[in-house]
């Protein structure tokens, strides 16, 4: 995370989205933000808030994306929700917390992954030794008896089956053991599950039966035969997991979660709106009181312990096509200091999304392509009429944004995709007249826009 300053977190989201500067700023901020309070005085550090940030724009503008990226980013425990998944307390559906329980059990899953990569090497020689033994089993001890031991030929038969050992060391890692199969003794994926009413939060959960009971229920496994390669992965994953402390993995990931998570609540306009009188909405004014405890800052009950939600960022993120931000319950509205409006994607927008972000449309289309040995170029014209049509039928129909693209582009290049790997032409090239008569009918044809675009 100190790696990573304001400015070279906006160009890590360039990479990917284009626009948006006020949005990438505002997320770049808060995020060096997680770092800086790290580094205060402990007495100040608890006082320090974080500073939560609403995403106001219209569908396919990139909200959703920053969120994506910024995942990637983060190096902390980052997790997307919908808003309009949950219910009130009380009702069936998923509580608000489940939020908060999610994202711990995401920062146990981090800190356990980085842990067993610690002992991987440790893990990867332990896991061989127990394959050598399964190949070549250790010599039994013979018992001492009337008769005395022959002390030389017990040595002479150890030292034997050492040199043995070493060799097929040598074999295994060369690879010349890699097609022949050992039976492994694996836990049971399946265990008896139960559905009980929760306390924390009264949703559906499953509890292992074998969890409740500990020793009083014996682990189920069973026997597989698996190759020498998988054997060995496998192996290398049962001692790393005996090589870590878990107690210390879910403290650490508890720490993360309360220091540096991150949730971003999309669709949070599905949740706002006037209440009608004499109704009860369930998923509307009740899930935002029920948000505003999480935002504000309160502890969690979850299965690893007591979690506090104080320092928690939230990034919410809605349209607000039919709703605005001032119709949420004016509490929740002051626990989002941060408001950034997204702007609404223009044609010259579009040129670029096609060309520059590394994950480009035309640059997936020219991948997928190369697999069947077809070369696709776009001449500029192109790119620009492609841009042109998208916004054209954006403008005329509801705007979705950036959205748009992969519809147009689907429909361009149907009839290539589908004939490809008959074609004797190994090279193709879309120009400005192409797209023109591809698209031309639909187009122009508004009742056929409607429903094809």
């Amino acid at each position: 995370m100190e790696a990573l300053t304001p400015r070279q977190i906006v160009a890590e989201l360039d990479k990917y989205i284009i626009g948006q500067d006020k949005a990438k700023k505002a997320v770049a901020i808060a995020l060096r933000n997680r770092w800086r309070r790290q580094q205060v005085t402990d007495d100040l550090r608890e006082e320090i808030m974080p500073n939560n940030i609403i995403m106001i724009g219209p569908t396919g503008v990139g909200k959703t994306e920053i969120a994506r990226r910024l995942a990637n980013l983060a190096e902390a425990p980052f997790i997307k929700v919908e808003a309009s998944k949950f219910t009130e307390v009380g009702y069936v559906g998923r509580d608000v917390e489940s939020m908060v329980r999610d994202l711990v059990d995401l920062s146990v899953n981090m800190v356990k992954e980085d842990r067993m990569m610690g002992v991987e090497k440790e893990a990867e020689n332990q896991a061989e030794e127990r394959l050598l033994d399964m190949l070549l089993p250790p010599l039994q001890k013979k018992k001492k008896g009337k008769r005395a031991v022959n002390k030389e030929a017990e040595q002479e038969a150890e030292a034997r089956w050492k040199r043995s050992r070493e060799k097929l060391r040598t074999r295994l890692d060369d690879g010349k053991l890699d097609k022949r199969m050992v039976e492994l003794e694996l836990p049971s994926d399946r265990f008896p599950m139960v559905e009980i009413l929760s306390p924390i939060g009264m949703e559906e959960m499953g509890i292992n039966i074998q969890e409740i009971f500990g020793g009083m229920m014996p682990p189920r496994t069973k026997r597989r035969r698996v190759s020498i390669p998988e054997a060995r992965k496998i192996l290398a994953q049962e001692e790393a997991q005996k090589l870590i402390d878990m107690e210390k993995v879910i403290a650490s990931a508890i720490e993360r979660v309360e220091n540096a998570g991150i949730v971003f609540l999309d669709e949070i306009d599905k949740i706002a709106g006037e209440r009608v009188r004499g109704e009860v909405d369930v998923s509307r004014e009740g899930v935002q009181r029920d948000i505003l405890p999480i935002v504000e800052g309160s502890t969690v009950m979850t299965k690893h312990g007591m979690v506090r939600s104080d320092h928690i960022l939230f990034i919410a993120a809605g349209a607000f096509h039919v709703s605005k931000p001032s119709d949420l319950i004016p509490e929740l509205q002051g626990r989002f200091p941060i408001r950034v409006e997204l702007e609404s994607l223009t044609a010259e927008d579009f040129v670029r999304i096609l060309t520059e972000p590394k994950n480009a449309l035309l640059k997936q289309y020219t991948a997928m392509l190369k697999t069947e040995g077809v070369g696709i170029t776009f001449t500029k014209g192109a790119i620009r009429e492609i841009a042109q049509v998208a916004d054209k039928v954006n403008t005329r129909m509801e705007n979705i944004g950036a959205r748009r693209l992969h519809t147009v582009m689907t429909i361009l290049l149907e009839e290539i995709m589908f004939s490809v790997p008959d074609m004797e032409k190994k090279r193709v090239r879309i120009t400005r007249k192409y797209v023109q008569e591809a698209m031309k009918d639909i187009v122009e044809d508004e009742d056929i826009s409607k429903y094809i675009l």
